[in-house]
């Protein structure tokens, strides 16, 4: 006589599929909950990394706009432009009685 050992992984399926409906509709749900934290938790992180960049970014232009500001003052300073009006473009201020005054109504 000779003896046949029983396909474990077909009693095991067979058992899941008659008597197991719960459980492995559980396990299922169980595995599909974890999967949607994993990805939560990835966009999460991925969220967060893209806002500290921009924060970053955010902060190296509020830099760059404060030196264009100084810049801009400085180029803009009375004296200076003065100061290049008669070095560089040879202008001079107009004599009082060469000046014309124009009134509005």
């Amino acid at each position: 006589m000779k003896k046949t050992t029983p396909n474990l992984a077909k009693l095991i399926g067979l058992d899941l599929i008659t008597v197991g409906r719960i459980p492995l509709a559980m396990l299922l749900l169980i595995f599909a909950s974890a999967m949607a934290v994993v990805f939560t938790t990835h966009h999460t992180r991925a969220a967060i990394s893209e806002k500290d960049q921009a924060l970053k970014e955010r902060e190296r232009l509020d830099d760059e706009w404060r030196n264009l500001l100084l810049e801009e003052t400085a180029l803009a300073e009375h004296s200076r432009v003065q100061a290049v009006a008669k070095q560089d473009l040879d202008m001079k201020r107009p004599d009082s009685d060469k000046e014309v005054v124009i009134d509005l109504p």
